[in-house]
């Protein structure tokens, strides 16, 4: 396959793939920036807004848009920064907590649905080059 043929080829299977996630948000009306603001958090725990931003690769004017929606669904809250107090934390509720748990594993059921067709060595294989590519310090 020329290199034309495998770019093509690698941005169909991510659309493929991207679509089985925004499927797998459907039960909680998610959009995938939301989910994504909610893994973030899940991970990193308590999170600034602008530092959020980074995490999503988003301006801080839009990370503050989806901190709203996240704030307005009860998934999320702002409380104040005890480092500065001028400053405001953005931290998962109770239920953005389970949500989160929820969403992992859905996220997880449609991975293992979406790989079900490679055998475990090409599964394997597959892993160890995704690997390279995102540690791939040129990349």
């Amino acid at each position: 396959m020329d290199d034309d043929g495998l770019l093509e080829a690698f941005f169909a299977v991510s659309r493929r793939l991207r679509h089985r996630t925004r499927e797998a948000l459907g039960p909680w009306e998610l959009s995938p920036s939301l989910g994504r603001a909610i893994s973030v958090l899940a991970h990193h725990g308590d999170l600034r807004p602008g530092t959020l931003a980074e995490h999503l690769r988003i301006a801080p004017r839009s990370a503050t848009e989806v901190v709203d929606d996240l704030q307005q669904r009860g998934l999320a809250g702002r409380r104040p920064d005890p480092a500065d107090r001028r400053a405001v934390l953005v931290t998962l509720t109770d239920e953005g907590r389970r949500v989160s748990g929820e969403i992992r594993a859905a996220r997880r059921e449609a991975g293992e649905s979406f790989f079900a067709t490679l055998s475990p060595a090409d599964r394997t294989e597959l892993s160890r080059l995704l690997r390279s590519l995102r540690d791939d310090p040129t990349g």
